[in-house]
C-alpha cells in the first residue's frame, strides 16, 4: 500500500530493533519488545501489521497494526508514529492509504477507531479524514491520578469515498 508519502510494507525482522526503540520512547503503556512481540505471535490470519517506510529515503517512522471482523466487513486499527517524525503527514497519509486498501481493495464496509480523549491531535486527524465520534465510553480509566477516556469515531466506506 502507497501513499503520497509513505508505504506500507511487511515488518522484516531487521525492523524490531527500531520499532522496540520507538516503542520505549512512547508513553509507559508501552513495554520494551511490544513491537517485536506483536509481530511475531500475531495468529489471527485477517489481522496484520505493517511497517510505515518514507517513500523518500525508505526511513522506518512508525507501524500500523490493524485487527478484522470480515463476518461483520468491520476493522479496527491503531497507528504508532515515532517522536521525531511527528507532524510530517506520514500518519494522515498512512492511514489515508490503509482505508483505501481496506474500503476499496479488500471490500470492508466500516473502520471503528479508539482515540484517548487527550490526544487532541489524533483526535483532529481523525476528524479530518471524515471520522465522526460515536461515544466516549464512560469507563474512564485512572492512572498516576488521572483520567483516561476513549473517544469512539467510526467511518464508513461511503463517507471516506
Amino acid at each position: 500500500m502507497t501513499g503520497w508519502k509513505v508505504r506500507l510494507r511487511t515488518i522484516r525482522p531487521a525492523d524490531h530493533r527500531t520499532l522496540a526503540t520507538f516503542d520505549r520512547d512512547t508513553t509507559e503503556d508501552h513495554k520494551p519488545g511490544g513491537y517485536r512481540h506483536w509481530a511475531t505471535h500475531r495468529d489471527a490470519s485477517d489481522d496484520f501489521h505493517l511497517a510505515i517506510e518514507t517513500l523518500r529515503h525508505r526511513t522506518l517512522v512508525g507501524s500500523i497494526w490493524v485487527q478484522t471482523d470480515p463476518a461483520v466487513g468491520a476493522f479496527s486499527y491503531g497507528i504508532g508514529i515515532a517522536a521525531q517524525h511527528r507532524r510530517c503527514g506520514y500518519a494522515i497519509d498512512a492511514i489515508t492509504a490503509l482505508l483505501t486498501d481496506m474500503f476499496e481493495r479488500r471490500g470492508y464496509r466500516e473502520c471503528v477507531v479508539s482515540v484517548n480523549g487527550r490526544n487532541f491531535p489524533s483526535l483532529a486527524l481523525h476528524g479530518e479524514l471524515g471520522f465522526h465520534e460515536e461515544s466516549r465510553p464512560r469507563d474512564a480509566e485512572l492512572r498516576h491520578g488521572e483520567i483516561r477516556y476513549p473517544v469512539i469515531m467510526s467511518i464508513t466506506a461511503g463517507q471516506f469515498s
